[in-house]
């Protein structure tokens, strides 16, 4: 369907073109022969005019002669030169105009010939009566052959003049057909243009219908697939969330069970040694040595059981708070890494599940230090908030760079969805050389700001 609309399209719009170069040549061929008749009417009315004048100058000729021959008076003989002068050039004119047309140049040299014959009869006239030879012009001036020459110019003036009006009526109806044809063509095309024009309107605005249908697929299949990838994410989210709880309440169970049963044994044993210590003699070095080795590797595996089940579920969490616990972190953590450790820490009244993720935070965060950041001091704050908690956990190490850390990197991936699992928001920030800072922001449901605790340790 697209295809047809684009076929129909294409040939709409060059059918829109066509029409206006038609119109264009429609436009100049009219122009062209309007403009040939009028320059053909022009010279019609340029021939017109010069027959009228050469008319008029014979008659004015004839008359000035007729005033000399009576009169004798040399006033008319100037104004039978003048005319005599005007006469010549409007026959020259006349042959000039006639050679444009060849249908007529015979009887225009005809009409030269009798005009000529007739100044040379009026200007023997006029020799005569300077010669006092007066029989003999007025013999001249009275013969029939003077007003037959006369008639005879008049007659092939006015054939001339019928000509020149048929050639003018010719133009005009000539004019009058290229304005009617450039009239009915350019009123055709325009109509075809027109048409054209609305079929490419037209098919334009279904093409774009088409684009804006096509693109609202696109966009429902879009958001279809957004939401999709939403219910997944959750979905996913869901899950990671219920297997870190289900991670979580197995550490706790493990460390319940260790506890329990573990240390229920360990501490059975210890006073088992000590009750064998009262009865067996312990004079004898190597008994001695046997029992006080006994004792130090059931201290070792008591001690043992406490990092084990304080690594699973810190107690000091449940017992004592989330402040001492970090207190308690951040004393063994600078023990075992010789990293100085200063606490900045608030008295926060969160749920456990708050108090818990806080913990593992700075926990995590305190085993990346000890890895990998090669840091000599290390600030934790905890600050209490009236919306919200804050959490910071800055060292000055070596750092790194946060675009090149894979993603796939458990411990941040852990960190970040602890925090946001929560409604909360996790930033690290760190550059090469210029330490890291793990800042999380957790809402609390309540809980008010306490007289801060501060400890260092080192």
């Amino acid at each position: 369907m697209r295809w047809s609309h684009l076929r129909k399209w294409a040939i709409s719009l060059p059918a829109a073109f066509l029409a206006a170069l038609v119109l264009i040549g429609i436009n100049e061929v009219g122009y062209y022969r309007s403009n040939d008749s009028l320059q053909n009417l022009s010279i019609t009315f340029q021939t017109r005019t010069t027959l009228d004048k050469l008319m008029q100058q014979m008659a004015d000729a004839e008359t000035s002669v007729r005033g000399y021959l009576l009169t004798g008076e040399e006033r008319y003989l100037d104004t039978y030169q003048q005319a005599s002068t005007n006469v010549d050039n409007a026959v020259d004119e006349l042959r000039a105009i006639y050679s444009l047309f060849p249908e007529d140049l015979q009887i225009s040299s005809l009409l030269g010939r009798e005009v000529a014959k007739r100044i040379n009869e009026m200007d023997l006239s006029v020799q005569l009566r300077k010669g006092g030879f007066d029989s003999a012009w007025r013999h001249l001036i009275n013969s029939p052959d003077g007003k037959a020459s006369m008639d005879r110019v008049r007659s092939l003036g006015a054939e001339l003049v019928t000509h020149s009006n048929e050639r003018r009526a010719h133009n005009e109806a000539e004019i009058v057909r290229s304005l009617a044809l450039s009239r009915i063509g350019i009123a055709v095309v325009s109509v075809i243009g027109l048409i054209a024009f609305y079929l490419y309107l037209r098919q334009s605005n279904r093409l774009t219908d088409l684009m804006l249908r096509e693109q609202k697929l696109l966009q429902d299949e879009r958001d279809q697939l957004e939401k999709q990838v939403r219910q997944r994410t959750a979905s996913l989210t869901e899950l990671a969330t219920h297997l870190q709880q289900v991670r979580e309440d197995e550490r706790a169970h493990l460390a319940r069970e260790l506890h329990d049963e573990l240390g229920a044994l360990l501490t059975a044993a210890k006073l088992d040694v000590a009750r064998l210590k009262s009865k067996i003699d312990m004079s004898m070095p190597d008994v001695q040595e046997r029992i006080q080795h006994l004792i130090e590797t059931l201290n070792s595996g008591i001690a043992l059981k406490r990092r084990i089940i304080e690594n699973l579920r810190p107690s000091s969490l449940s017992n004592l708070g989330l402040t001492p616990s970090l207190e308690i972190l951040g004393k063994e953590f600078s023990d075992s890494s010789n990293i100085a450790v200063d606490l900045d820490l608030e008295t926060v009244h969160v749920p456990e599940t708050t108090q818990l993720t806080i913990y593992r935070l700075v926990q995590e965060s305190l085993t990346n230090i000890g890895k990998y950041a090669k840091a000599t001091q290390v600030q934790v704050h905890l600050q209490n908030h009236p919306s919200h908690i804050a959490i910071q956990v800055q060292d000055n190490g070596v750092g790194f760079d946060p675009l090149s850390v894979n993603p796939s990197s458990h411990g941040l991936a852990g960190m970040r969805h602890r925090v946001e699992a929560l409604g909360g928001r996790l930033n690290i920030r760190s550059a090469p050389q210029r330490g890291t800072l793990v800042e999380a922001v957790l809402p609390q449901s309540g809980g008010h700001r306490e007289k801060t605790n501060q400890i260092s340790v080192s």
